[in-house]
């Protein structure tokens, strides 16, 4: 993303006792200093550079999340966690075995046990990635599939992005993968976190209701259907460096990481 140098502006009114005339001042953030006489500015106006990547951003229920820019895209470093939709709307949490593939949008606490959301995020249905009232905070949206296309192509110019269940690159699951064994199983194989996007292995959550693979799979949701049943992720393995495009029928829960609008 192309950064603009940022103006500081720093308005002041100095009054000169000799002449009694008022100043603005702008001072750059290069530390040079611009005084205009308020006698020749007829009007001022600034804009506020949307393409800027914020080191933080907060989702409806407050949760703060850290941000990475990776080329042109700003993502959240982090998990989604909320447990409501962009306009205060709940989504249906932790639900039964049984209830879960009955339920058009829902999310799940790994084992249903809530301290693991703090870590690794929630686990969200393909259903409420699609729901219309927002996942994301206001501003950021849910990845859809060519958006990750971009990302491994920054990471892996060779990555094939055409391909559907498949490796897209041998090598970005190791740039996307948070290093150590703090939190991946061994051997967390070729983990550099080159990229800074600090992967994690949320797990998953069965159609039927179970869990299944935290520390040793991350899943990723896009906004993207294959059919009306299914929709496109992305994956990441404790034992390789692939990075893979598969799909996978919406009743599965993931994780979901927001992008920057």
């Amino acid at each position: 993303m192309k950064k603009y140098l940022l103006l500081i502006i720093s308005i002041c009114f100095l009054l000169d006792i000799s002449y009694a005339q008022k100043h603005l001042n702008i001072q750059y953030i290069n530390g040079s200093l611009l005084s205009i006489p308020i006698s020749d500015i007829d009007s001022i106006n600034y804009t506020l550079d949307s393409n800027v990547c914020p080191s933080t951003v907060a989702d409806i229920d407050g949760n703060i999340y850290n941000t990475v820019e990776i080329g042109s895209q700003c993502w959240m470093k982090e998990n989604l966690k909320t447990l409501h939709y962009r306009n205060g709307t709940s989504i249906p949490n932790n639900l039964s075995p049984a209830q879960w593939p009955n339920f058009l949008g829902a999310c799940a606490d790994y084992n249903d046990d809530s301290s693991s959301a703090s870590v690794y995020g929630r686990l969200y249905n393909g259903y409420a990635v699609a729901n219309t009232q927002g996942l994301c905070p206001v501003g950021w949206h849910v990845p859809d599939d060519s958006e990750w296309n971009i990302l491994v192509k920054v990471i892996d110019t060779n990555s094939d992005t055409t391909c559907i269940n498949c490796v897209q690159s041998i090598i970005a699951g190791g740039a996307l993968k948070e290093i150590g064994l703090a939190h991946w199983a061994m051997p967390n194989t070729g983990a550099s976190n080159t990229s800074t996007f600090t992967g994690l292995p949320g797990g998953y959550r069965y159609d039927f209701g179970g869990y299944s693979g935290i520390g040793e799979y991350g899943f990723w949701w896009t906004s993207s259907q294959s059919s009306i049943t299914d929709a496109y992720k992305r994956c990441l393995y404790y034992s390789d460096t692939n990075f893979i495009r598969a799909t996978s029928i919406k009743y599965f829960g993931f994780s979901v990481r927001c992008l920057k609008n």
